[in-house]
């Protein structure tokens, strides 16, 4: 069995008047990330760490952000086309380990809905998809509530 690994990172502005998704599920919050789609980071970080570790490129080249027919795209979406490139490829999930920055909204109570959300979209089990969360104390860019960052990595396998 071969197995690869791969490294996914992602930021967004968070601004007013945009609606806040992580993981695939909305969070009542003030504000909302910025980007061409739901800018979801956490799926767009495990969808740079899944392609990476297929050699595949990355986000911006299978989806990019000038095409008009990605505005406002669901990521659960993207991430499904991620699975299928990669399996087509002949690689299965092994594992996602994945951490989101953010100072607020505090999201723990979100964690178990968003693992099973993207363990849905992806169809693997919930126990292969780990997520944590942290704050940076108020330093830098997440600290002060500017943007919301994620980072996951990943682990394939090909038979």
């Amino acid at each position: 069995m071969k197995i690869r690994v791969g490294f996914g990172y992602d930021v967004h502005a968070l601004v007013p008047d945009r609606e806040l998704w992580l993981g695939g599920i909305k969070i009542e919050h003030s504000l909302g990330l910025l980007g061409h789609s739901d800018a979801d980071v956490l799926i767009h970080a495990i969808c740079d760490a899944l392609l990476g570790a297929a050699n595949m490129r990355d986000i911006g080249y299978h989806f990019p952000d000038t095409s008009g027919e990605l505005k406002g795209i669901d990521s659960k979406v993207l991430l499904r086309k991620t699975m299928e490139l990669i399996r087509n490829a002949g690689y299965e999930l092994g594992n996602i380990d994945a951490t989101v920055v953010a100072e607020r909204p505090k999201l723990n109570p979100h964690i178990e809905q968003m693992k099973q959300t993207l363990a849905e979209t992806m169809f693997v089990a919930v126990d292969d998809i780990s997520i944590k969360a942290t704050t940076t104390e108020k330093l830098g860019f997440t600290g002060r509530q500017e943007g919301i960052a994620a980072y996951a990595t990943v682990l394939i396998c090909k038979a």
